[in-house]
């Protein structure tokens, strides 16, 4: 089956890797490897629901599409409460596979954007110096500059010139994104 699944999926235009079970693919897998993960729901060791589950403990995104010719409602369940693009039974159809997998790249893509845009906003807020954190920490929590100059011990038009620093630095057009840096940079 995974010799002609991947025979199929080459056919189709897709570059595929395959393994012999999940501990294989996880004792090969590194962080910077992006697609999306077809596994089949029953495979010798692990099964494909706790490769996803692994993958997701490890804080990994990669999309799954679940196959199986052994499916039921409970296992459907948990595989979309992972976040599965789809969960097709076999014998499946090329097409609804290819459907699947592309909507599973799809998503991976807005992923690495995501990530990229992640990236940016931390080598920006990293560019902040420490009194320019200080501003901004209090513009995200609502202050005004009169409020946030008492706070600091400095003046107003000192508070409005950081201000200005602080949306120059991060790009922002107006104090509402300025306000979306400061709550990105509390997550972090």
């Amino acid at each position: 089956m995974r010799d002609s699944l991947s025979l199929m999926l080459g056919l189709l235009g897709f570059r595929t890797a395959s393994f012999e079970s999940a501990e294989a693919f996880l004792a090969t897998y590194r962080d910077e490897w992006a697609g999306c993960v077809v596994a089949d729901l029953r495979l010798p060791g692990m099964s494909g629901l706790e490769l996803q589950a692994d993958l997701r403990a490890r804080g990994r995104k990669l999309p799954f599409v679940i196959i199986t010719g052994h499916g039921d409602v409970k296992s459907a369940r948990t595989a979309f409460q992972s976040e599965a693009v789809d969960f097709i039974e076999k014998p499946f159809d090329e097409a609804d596979l290819r459907r699947a997998i592309e909507k599973g790249f799809e998503r991976e893509s807005q992923r690495i954007q995501q990530a990229g845009s992640h990236t940016d906003q931390a080598l920006k807020l990293a560019k902040l110096t420490h009194r320019e954190r200080e501003v901004l920490e209090l513009v995200g929590q609502g202050f005004h500059a009169k409020e946030i100059a008492a706070a600091l011990k400095i003046s107003a038009r000192t508070v409005e010139v950081y201000k200005a620093r602080l949306m120059a630095k991060l790009g922002a057009r107006n104090v509402s994104e300025l306000v979306r840096f400061a709550l990105a940079a509390e997550k972090r």
